[in-house]
């Protein structure tokens, strides 16, 4: 009789809980692209936080699922990729993006009535570099 409470046993299913990879638009997980990988704040034993787009219907969603199911999503066959983000990192082509730059960008602002105007925005910003030659500004 064992005196520990809840304890695993080897080769148990023990999965944990966490929202199913899915597109209820399309009702399938068939066109599902990840966009970032995050960990749990606060951390959970195999659970991420996801987000991913539909590319079929062009939805995006974002929440809590099993580190095995979006591993199940990454390791298709013939998944497509653009940029994963991934643990703080840019990855292109299924490698780490490298940072090449630093600097400013500017969002413009423009008046929107006679008495409303929005002003520009300037945001510090990084320019990553895949060695393909992809290249894109994330916010620093």
């Amino acid at each position: 009789m064992s005196t520990i409470s809840n304890a695993h046993l080897p080769g148990e299913a023990h999965r944990p809980s966490g929202h199913r990879l899915w597109c209820p638009e399309c009702r399938t997980d068939e066109y599902l692209i990840i966009e970032s990988i995050e960990a749990m704040h606060p951390p959970e034993v195999g659970l991420v936080d996801v987000s991913y787009t539909c590319v079929e219907c062009d939805f995006f969603y974002a929440h809590p699922a099993s580190v095995h199911d979006v591993a199940a999503v990454l390791n298709r066959h013939g998944q497509v990729m653009g940029v994963l983000q991934f643990g703080g990192e840019y990855f292109h082509c299924a490698t780490p993006m490298l940072s090449v730059s630093s600097g400013t960008s500017s969002i413009y602002g423009h008046e929107l009535a006679r008495h409303h105007t929005i002003h520009d925005v300037h945001l510090p910003t990084r320019l990553l570099r895949c060695g393909c030659g992809f290249q894109m500004e994330v916010p620093d």
